[in-house]
């Protein structure tokens, strides 16, 4: 969900107590990922994930490009909404590899899968329809978070079994009841179509992916490389327990609090360099911005900087002060459960719990 989203229903709910009342189903039989055969004697799969220029979800997009950059599996290409740089939501801004007039024009074949992550404006209609065709020319569909109204919106999701994030489920349920949406899952497989719970299900659901074109050894050794471990079970594993993410009056009135205060609001400096671990600087990145008391702000004295797997990132402004963060090439969740420690030291442990809320992440 959007950091705004939020704000807006806490506002709105003046205090009021919100408790979950999902009527979808628990514990859906869950398919594994079958990923088409790669299209026009392609060697490998050519991954799109598509991007709007206004607001893409900062985790949602740059986790499944760097888990499948590093098991180097499928080809990977950014596609955005139309020229320019893209606003990822709520921090960090990138270049997309190209636009999808251009993706078309080179790729008249379409993708063999296409990854949705939650945009500003689901509603837009030239995604919607671009999604709609990669869909009916046979790609396979992974709609993460909040990306699924996006699915929704192409009839995608019409009598299959989908999820999305704790916060939109009710809504996306009224609005379409086609599909059969459930919960207690991190991520539904319905035949050639995948979606996800919040923003942080985007790592297991991409290892799944992996696993889907690679096989279990090599979604394994990618999950080690990002410190994802879960004994007894795959790491990627799709158990979840949706019930324990919901609002209540006292996250609420923290949440009010936090953001009125603006006296007491943070920015706060990450150094991006050639190089830099993507998916640690999203996931902290992501975090911190969702604190309702910090934003953060990619520092760098070059105008652009090309990632450790090769995302174009586009510095927010020069280095004003000494770095508030560093992002390091240690494991990846091993910085982010470190974030949600600093967090809770500088904030206080209901401010961590607000943002693991947000990001629907378990641990």
């Amino acid at each position: 969900m959007t950091r705004l989203g939020l704000i807006l229903l806490t506002l709105a709910s003046s205090f009021v107590l919100a408790e979950p009342t999902l009527s979808s189903q628990s514990a859906p039989q869950v398919s594994e990922v079958e990923v088409p055969r790669p299209k026009a004697g392609r060697a490998r799969p050519l991954v799109a994930i598509v991007a709007d220029n206004a607001g893409t979800e900062t985790t949602d997009l740059i986790v499944p490009y760097g888990v499948l950059k590093q098991a180097n599996v499928a080809d990977v290409i950014i596609v955005s909404s139309k020229p320019g740089p893209v606003t990822l939501m709520p921090a960090l801004s990138i270049e997309a590899d190209m636009t999808i007039v251009d993706f078309d024009r080179g790729y008249k074949e379409g993708a063999d899968i296409v990854v949705i992550p939650a945009l500003h404006d689901s509603e837009n209609e030239a995604i919607v329809a671009w999604v709609s065709r990669q869909y009916r020319n046979g790609a396979f569909i992974m709609a993460i978070c909040e990306g699924a109204w996006v699915a929704a919106k192409a009839g995608i999701l019409d009598g299959r079994q989908a999820t999305t994030h704790w916060y939109a489920m009710d809504k996306i349920e009224a609005r379409y009841p086609k599909a059969i949406w459930v919960e207690n899952r991190r991520y539904v497989v319905d035949r050639n179509v995948m979606t996800t719970t919040g923003v942080t299900a985007s790592m297991p659901a991409s290892l799944a992916l992996v696993e889907g074109i690679a096989g279990e050894r090599t979604a394994s050794e990618t999950a080690a490389h990002f410190g994802i471990t879960a004994p007894g079970r795959l790491p990627w594993s799709p158990d979840h327990e949706s019930a324990s993410f919901h609002l209540t009056s006292g996250k609420i009135g923290l949440i009010i609090w936090n953001y009125l205060t603006f006296w007491r609001h943070q920015t706060i400096e990450v150094p991006v360099f050639p190089g830099i671990n993507e998916v640690a600087l999203a996931l902290v990145a992501d975090a911190w911005s969702r604190t309702y008391r910090s934003k953060v702000v990619a520092t760098s004295f070059a105008a652009s900087v090309r990632t450790h797997h090769g995302l174009h990132l586009i510095p927010d402004r020069t280095p004003a002060a000494e770095a508030d963060l560093t992002i390091s090439k240690a494991p990846a969740l091993g910085q982010f459960d470190q974030t949600l420690d600093e967090i809770e030291k500088r904030y206080g442990k209901r401010t961590r719990e607000i943002v693991a809320l947000q990001l629907e992440y378990e641990k």
